[in-house]
Formats: structure tokens, C-alpha cells, sequence
């Protein structure tokens, strides 16, 4: 299928014990009411890197569940290309509709090792990938040249482009590949150019307000999503804190606990 508008990555709520609460992913998903076209759990707003083999299991199946017949697009943050399949086959297992990729971990990680991990994982599992472009768990970065190449593997569905920069953002677009790119920083929405869509924490609070900006891309507009982001907290680097905070006092998830970094492998 063809992604495009507000895909949430959702937060990774969690119970007084710290197990991911079930009953608060439901609330969250029924929250979103129709302003989302898939759900996106456990990547970096659902603290995707810190979350045990048990607890991230625990949160795809709950998104699956109560998703309401939306796509679940899983992610999955891990250092190598074979954890990468491992946890990609539970995921099929679960019955999710694509998973969420970062390139493997690394400074020194090549652009052809890139290719060839996109290359691996594809010829694994079945279903559809998600790229998703970042620097500041995986260390490195997808060039566009290679990125034209990873585009032309089967099976890649979409690109979550959080570079941060929109003149490589706008030039991915441009690059006619076909493949739906998502702006991940909502304040760079105002200034990128051809995206299919955006895929950012606030859309956990405010689906219909990044809708707007999605239709109505004015200074204006961006003004009004810039300062619901600073209400919110959405700009610090543990942005997921304040968000689930946020998501307390509204009544959504039971608790604001987040995701040990410690943890220990089941």
C-alpha cells in the first residue's frame, strides 16, 4: 500500500511495574481518533533503543491488537543486521505490515555496508521496510547516492527522513524514486517540499494540528506547531519525558515512566 499523511510514533506507555500497560495503548490509539493513516510503535518517541526483547514484543503486539484496522509499522533499533532479522521475523510473527529500519551502528560503518544490510534484511523477511534516516543512535547517516540504490531493493515502502537538514530532505523527494519520503522534525515541515507526509512525537497530542500543517503549509501554521512543541517539551533531547507527561495529565496513559536504560536481555 501507499503511505502518506500523519503516521504516530507512538509512546511505549508502561504501568507502575514498568510493563508496558496495555490498556493505555488503547487509550492512545483511541485518542487519535481518525487524524492518523499507521501507527508506528517502538522506534525512537517509543524509546525503541532501550526496550527489552520482552518489552518491545509486549508494546507491537498491543499496538497490533487495538490498532482499529491501521497499518502497524514496527520499529526496530538494534546495532547489526542479524539482530536486525531476528526481531523482524517476530515481528511478521505478530502480524505487523512493515518494519522500521535504521542502518547498522557505527561511525565507520560504508555506505555499500548500508546497501547490503537494507539488501540482507529484505531477502529475510517478507514484508515491507520502512527507512528510516537518523544519526543519533545508529552514529551514521544514508548519502543520497546511496540512498537512490537502497530505493531500488523491493520491498521499501517508505522513507522517515530525520536528517534534519530539508535541502537533503527536499532532494530525496526530488528524486523521483517513488517510494513516499516523512519529514520527522515538525519544525522543519514549513521548508521542505514534496514529503508524502510527517511522522513526529507531537503527533501523539496533536494529530489534527499536524494535518493542517500537512495541507497548509504556511509560516503561520509552522508558528502554531513550533509553539505547541515548545509547550510540550518536544524540542529537548529526551522529548519523550515531557510527552508522556503531557499524556498523564490528559488522562491517556497511566504513568509517565519511561523505558530503563539499562536493560538486561530476556
Amino acid at each position: 500500500m501507499g503511505y502518506n499523511g500523519a503516521i504516530v510514533p507512538l509512546v511505549t506507555p508502561l504501568d507502575r511495574d514498568g510493563a508496558v500497560s496495555e490498556s493505555s495503548v488503547d487509550r492512545l490509539i483511541e485518542s487519535l481518533g481518525d487524524e492518523v493513516t499507521a501507527l508506528m510503535p517502538t522506534l525512537s518517541t517509543g524509546e525503541g533503543w532501550k526496550l527489552s526483547p520482552d518489552r518491545w514484543a509486549a508494546m507491537v503486539a498491543a499496538t497490533r491488537k487495538h490498532s482499529r484496522g491501521l497499518p502497524v509499522l514496527s520499529g526496530i533499533q538494534l546495532p547489526t543486521t542479524d539482530e536486525v532479522i531476528a526481531r523482524a521475523r517476530v515481528a511478521v510473527d505478530i502480524g505487523v505490515d512493515a518494519i522500521v529500519v535504521t542502518t547498522p551502528y557505527g561511525a565507520d560503518v560504508t555506505q555499500d555496508a548500508i546497501v547490503e544490510h537494507f539488501r540482507r534484511i529484505r531477502e529475510a523477511i517478507g514484508i515491507g521496510i520502512f527507512l528510516y534516516n537518523e544519526e543519533a543512535v545508529s552514529g551514521n547517516r544514508i548519502e543520497l547516492d546511496t540512498l537512490m540504490r537502497i530505493c531500488e531493493l523491493p520491498g521499501i515502502v517508505g522513507i522517515k527522513e530525520s536528517s534534519g537538514d530539508a535541502a537533503y530532505t527536499t532532494a530525496m523527494t526530488a528524486a523521483g524514486t517513488g517510494i513516499p519520503v516523512f519529514e520527522g522534525w515538525e519544525n522543519l515541515l514549513g521548508a521542505v517540499r514534496g514529503i508524502a507526509g510527517f511522522i513526529g512525537p507531537l503527533v501523539n497530542l496533536e494529530p489534527a494540528l499536524c494535518n493542517a500543517m500537512l495541507v497548509d503549509p504556511t509560516p503561520d501554521r509552522q508558528d502554531e506547531v513550533n509553539a505547541a512543541c515548545e509547550r510540550f517539551g518536544l524540542f529537548s533531547d529526551e522529548w519523550y519525558r515531557p510527552l508522556k507527561a503531557e499524556l498523564v495529565r490528559r488522562g491517556v496513559i497511566e504513568t509517565d515512566l519511561v523505558v530503563p536504560e539499562a536493560v538486561v536481555p530476556a
